[in-house]
């Protein structure tokens, strides 16, 4: 397996009316990005006492898988309507060091 291009976004909300627009946002968006054969993870948290936080784990194939996300019109839709919710956004791109992926139906007893 390739360690594919990843990040991490932590999105600061202004307040909690924009946390659940946003997140019903992020809702609206995840269903066109279960349709993108690159996208491998995307994964959004929100931190245990931090309510106005978001923090995203995204992992692609390669960079074009990820720039083939970003051109897509839900990731399009969600970049401009977001600006509105938020107060900070912080993006940190990851090299891989080492890892271990567990697929299901791979598990050695």
């Amino acid at each position: 397996m390739t360690s594919g291009y990843a990040l991490v976004v932590r999105f600061t909300l202004r307040d909690t009316s924009a946390a659940l627009q946003f997140d019903g946002l992020v809702a609206q968006t995840i269903e066109g990005i279960r349709t993108e054969d690159g996208t491998l993870v995307y994964a959004v948290h929100t931190p245990v006492d931090e309510p106005l936080v978001r923090v995203f784990y995204e992992l692609y194939a390669d960079r074009d898988a990820f720039q083939a996300h970003e051109d897509q019109a839900h990731t399009q839709r969600f970049l401009a309507a977001r600006e509105e919710l938020l107060s900070n956004v912080e993006v940190t791109f990851l090299n891989e060091l080492e890892g271990l992926s567990k697929r299901p139906g791979t598990e050695q007893s």
